[in-house]
């Protein structure tokens, strides 16, 4: 009797149905050469080796035929890293067609086509900080303020870092739409304004994201950078999120960094900046092995130049420079609105609305800071009083906000063409910022029962202290007369921006 009774226990602890090491669901398919442009897979193509598929932690790579195999982990995308050298189909509105769909008919086997395509080592991508679209009105804010004046830009493809829409899901395809007149791929990144509300787990929050640009976790190559998108935005049960790194995001990340050689550029690009994260230094210990690195992020409506090093955790030979982006909607598309009914949107730390345009040169790369609708020279604001009287000389100082500045720029100053005095980083609140602020009172009154914020713009949040202020004291021995005031700054990239302000002594 006890044989029977152990017998039957050993039948239901090993079947399949009752084991935990339960039957795996596996797809499969082909890598091939698209040859004719088709997207499909032709008897006569042939199949492209060294690939790496992706179910978000696995990674496996092609055979010489082109074939791959993966376990399929349960409604997650799986994905194709697109390789240098070639391209993958694009939509009508430029998201890139390089993952099955984790909810659909979910098919056994599935064949991924690329073409060539010429990819030089030095290129160009953009990079949008949150757009953060309130309705249609917001969204159309997007187009005529950035989008409008990249169309035909000279570059490979842009990235969208989260926030694409503020808690409406729905307008995601609306603003990729627009977007997607620029003309060039666009990949999207999950940020916690993107989420569906009424999702009951973390897994299930990026569901609307998924249905509109695939998987939130990804990498693609181009030249000799691999970019690895990742959601690090994580959603606990009471519905507040925290920055978190998934252990099969980690998984993902090592283990396809096992297969990009160690000389390439390895950028990672998330929604909240990394040093955020909870689990950062496991991230770092994942990546830090790599000799260049970079990563790129969203959400704090701020520009910020972060170099993490071993104070910070992090174990490499050198800092690991992290950029929190720029956003488009700068200040939640707050401020009095211009001429054309835009609001001037100027971030909390003073620096305008806009993007980055990022230029990669085999593994280095170097970043300009493009102001919405401005010249792409305009890269600082100069604070000095128009009128000084001889007697305040002494007690004036010169600020300046270098909109991308970090700790390795180098800035200073000249009055009439005069030695070159250089000027100090201080973090203080840009005095135009909260001037403009201080106008909130009066956008608080209403005229004919009707809130003037709602006609003039949104009011603006308390500025904060900006990082990227510089100052220094004015000679105390300039002559009454009109004046110029030249300021010259070189950032980490050597590139180098000057301005001008005139003023007049009394």
């Amino acid at each position: 009797m006890k044989s029977q009774f152990y017998m039957l226990f050993l039948f239901l602890v090993l079947s399949p149905r009752f084991s935990q090491g339960q039957q795996k669901t596996m797809i499969q398919g082909k890598v091939f050469l698209d040859s004719n442009s088709n997207g499909i897979f032709d008897k006569t193509e042939k199949g492209i080796k060294d690939v790496c598929i992706s179910n978000g932690k696995d990674v496996v790579q092609t055979n010489e035929n082109g074939e791959w195999k993966i376990e399929k982990r349960g409604n997650e995308p799986v994905f194709l890293v697109k390789p240098s050298g070639f391209g993958v189909p694009v939509n009508q509105i430029q998201i890139p067609q390089h993952f099955i769909s984790g909810k659909e008919s979910n098919p056994s086997e599935f064949n991924f086509p690329l073409v060539p395509q010429n990819e030089n080592s030095k290129f160009k991508a953009l990079f949008f900080g949150d757009t953060q679209a309130r309705g249609m009105k917001e969204v159309n804010y997007i187009f005529r303020d950035v989008v409008e004046e990249l169309i035909g830009a000279d570059a490979a493809f842009g990235v969208s870092l989260g926030d694409i829409v503020a808690d409406d899901p729905g307008l995601m395809d609306d603003v990729a739409a627009g977007i997607g007149q620029i003309g060039i791929p666009w990949y999207n990144i999950f940020g916690n304004h993107d989420s569906d509300r009424q999702a009951k787990t973390n897994d299930e929050r990026d569901e609307t994201f998924k249905k509109f640009f695939g998987p939130s976790t990804y990498a693609f190559e181009y030249g000799e950078v691999a970019f690895i998108g990742l959601n690090n935005i994580f959603f606990k049960p009471d519905g507040k999120y925290i920055s978190h790194f998934t252990e099969n995001q980690l998984a993902f990340v090592e283990n396809y960094l096992e297969v990009v050689p160690k000389n390439k550029l390895v950028v990672l690009m998330m929604h909240s900046p990394i040093v955020a994260c909870d689990n950062r230094e496991e991230m770092y210990k994942v990546i830090q092995n790599h000799e260049h690195t970079f990563s790129i992020s969203g959400h704090v409506h701020e520009q910020i130049n972060l170099f993490v090093d071993e104070k910070m955790g992090w174990k490499g030979e050198t800092p690991h420079h992290h950029l929190i982006n720029a956003t488009v909607c700068g200040s939640w598309w707050c401020g009095l609105k211009d001429e054309t009914g835009i609001p001037h949107a100027t971030m909390n730390d003073g620096a305008p609305n806009g993007y980055s345009v990022i230029t990669f040169d085999d593994n280095k790369y170097s970043v300009q800071f493009k102001a919405a609708r401005k010249p792409a020279d305009y890269q600082m604001n100069i604070y000095l009083p128009d009128v000084i009287d001889t007697s305040a000389l002494d007690t004036t100082k010169v600020l300046t906000n270098i909109f991308a500045g970090s700790i390795k720029s180098k800035v200073e100053m000249s009055i009439d063409k005069g030695d070159w005095i250089a000027m100090d980083t201080i973090q203080t609140i840009d005095p135009e910022c909260l001037r403009m602020y201080n106008l909130s009172p009066f956008l608080n009154e209403k005229v004919n029962g009707q809130p003037l914020d709602e006609v003039f713009g949104y009011k603006m949040d308390y500025p904060s202290k900006s990082h990227h202020i510089w100052q220094a004291q004015l000679p105390k021995n300039i002559l009454p007369g009109t004046h110029r005031l030249m300021v010259r700054t070189t950032d980490m990239y050597n590139q180098t921006y000057i301005a001008h302000r005139i003023f007049r002594v009394r």
